[in-house]
């Protein structure tokens, strides 16, 4: 396939660290593997947490002069990498189509409610109505929905990747189950200890990985078959998801209706040889292939969870190996950054085609 001149514009760079970070990083590299990507990049601080907020008030004018400065063509394809960078769309000639990606907080802030919420919601409108020619990558059906809400209707779902590649496990695993990622209440981690932990035989313990985010979470560290593991190197976070009995992902649904854009977790810890117990929500429907990288259980329904962790702590070695070694293979062919690359192409080269009016 034929790759067009692309302007990749992100805010989110390496050395910050995140699963919008890596997405920019991986995207791009695999696209540059196939043709001309130029980057447009602010890079995270040193100690891998993001941008300073003078950077980010710098950014746009960084942006401004690199554009008026190009000595190249227009580009085909102006990618911009989050919704909230939208006006860098106003810049694009008329040979230039405006491409963004959506990963979750990005368009579900305004259901947040309240003054900023609102406010967000009709900053992403109006972008919206600036842009209608513009397509919109989303990471999963949720984070499609939460765009067309906000009037982004030529919206396309492409799910992330990962580059991790493990081994199915040939030991019994470890009596303990494992969380890992941000602790904020939506992922579930309180309301897994407040109304399942307790539940399950009484040698399964809980490992919490992850970085402490929300303190209304720090109780659920605090209970006695808990063990909080602060934030692991890669390598060592791999290693944790195929020794752990399994990997849950206890996502809630918020009355508000705020969800997981994607859960790269769950696509990490199966090709990892773990074994994924993960909500039946938000973008969890897309980084769980139900029965084959995952399992996918009722969300908020605790019986559920407990039946699920059960079951699975009764596999035998033969039985674990083999879903392990299976949710390996199908990772390594749907989630992949050369996937994810040729699905975007696919979407630039259907922005490039001509609107037909009725």
């Amino acid at each position: 396939m034929a790759v067009p001149a692309i302007l990749f514009v992100t805010r989110k760079w390496a050395p910050a660290m995140g699963g919008m970070e890596t997405y920019c990083h991986r995207l791009t590299e695999e696209l540059a593997k196939a043709g001309d990507v130029e980057i447009i990049a602010l890079p995270g601080q040193h100690d891998g947490s993001p941008p300073s907020a003078l950077a980010l008030l710098k950014f746009p004018f960084t942006i401004l002069r690199r554009w008026l400065g190009r000595r190249r063509p227009p580009p085909d394809i102006l990618h911009i990498a989050d919704m909230a960078l939208w006006p860098v769309g106003l810049l694009k000639s008329g040979r230039t189509r405006v491409v963004l990606s959506a990963h979750g907080t990005d368009v579900s802030y305004p259901r947040r409610g309240g003054f900023k919420g609102r406010l967000y919601g009709a900053y992403l409108r109006l972008g919206s109505k600036f842009l209608r020619g513009a397509h919109v990558i989303a990471n999963s059906a949720a984070t499609q929905m939460a765009a067309r809400e906000s009037g982004w209707q030529r919206t396309h779902i492409v799910p992330l990747a990962t580059d991790i590649a493990g081994a199915a496990p040939t030991q019994p695993p470890r009596r303990s189950v494992l969380f890992a990622g941000r602790l904020v209440r939506q992922k579930g981690l309180s309301w897994f200890v407040e109304n399942v932990l307790d539940a399950l035989p009484a040698d399964i313990t809980l490992e919490v990985a992850g970085t402490r985010w929300d303190s209304h979470e720090d109780a659920a560290l605090a209970h006695p078959r808990v063990t909080y593991l602060g934030r692991l190197a890669p390598r060592d976070l791999a290693k944790a998801y195929s020794n752990a009995l399994c990997v849950i992902l206890p996502n809630i649904e918020r009355p508000n209706g705020e969800f997981e854009g994607f859960g790269l977790i769950a696509c990490e810890a199966a090709a990892a040889g773990g074994i994924v117990l993960a909500a039946d929500c938000g973008g969890l429907r897309e980084s769980v292939i139900d029965g084959e990288t995952g399992l996918l259980v009722p969300p908020g329904k605790p019986d559920a969870w407990r039946s699920a962790i059960t079951a699975v702590s009764n596999w035998n070695i033969a039985d674990r190996t083999r879903f392990a070694h299976n949710a390996i293979s199908r990772c390594g062919s749907h989630f992949s950054w050369d996937r994810v690359a040729k699905d975007t192409l696919k979407i630039y080269k259907t922005a490039r085609m001509p609107v037909v009016t009725s």
